[in-house]
């Protein structure tokens, strides 16, 4: 009965230490903000994909524990195109832009509808090498990617 004492207390001294040990480790260890970017380029999916990105948000506790990237061209441009925009996906832009999400388009899709940064909602950024390029660089950079 002795060692069998002897072999319980060991055990549960060891997962003591161990779980310890566990949780100093997990205390130390750096938060690393998860980086996401979403890719939107369907006309019909933009309210689905800032519905997903306010989802997202909600999801993991606010900007602060995530960082997005949402890269916009083809056809979805146009639901950003100021003199004509939905107000609902207007305030959408504009909450996403506070809690710091950025917004990029292609410069391309630009060109092709003759637009300016001037013509769309503030607080897009132009890339003019071209949105899959934005989208491969932030890729590189250890973004996850994300198509709904």
């Amino acid at each position: 009965m002795h060692r069998r004492n002897m072999l319980w207390g060991a055990v549960s001294a060891f997962s003591a230490v161990f779980a310890a040990s566990r949780a100093n480790t997990a205390a130390e260890a750096p938060s690393t903000k998860l980086k996401v970017v979403y890719h939107l380029n369907d006309l019909d999916k933009v309210n689905f994909v800032l519905s997903n990105i306010q989802n997202h948000l909600n999801g993991v506790g606010g900007p602060d524990h995530v960082t997005i990237a949402l890269v916009v061209h083809g056809q979805a441009l146009r639901a950003f195109h100021s003199a004509s925009v939905n107000p609902d996906i207007s305030r959408r832009v504009g909450h996403f832009n506070k809690a710091g999400i950025e917004f990029a388009v292609c410069g391309n899709t630009m060109k092709s509808q003759n637009v300016t940064l001037t013509d769309l909602l503030p607080g897009f950024i132009a890339d003019d090498r071209g949105g899959v390029v934005r989208i491969a660089e932030l890729q590189s950079q250890g973004y996850l990617y994300l198509r709904p």
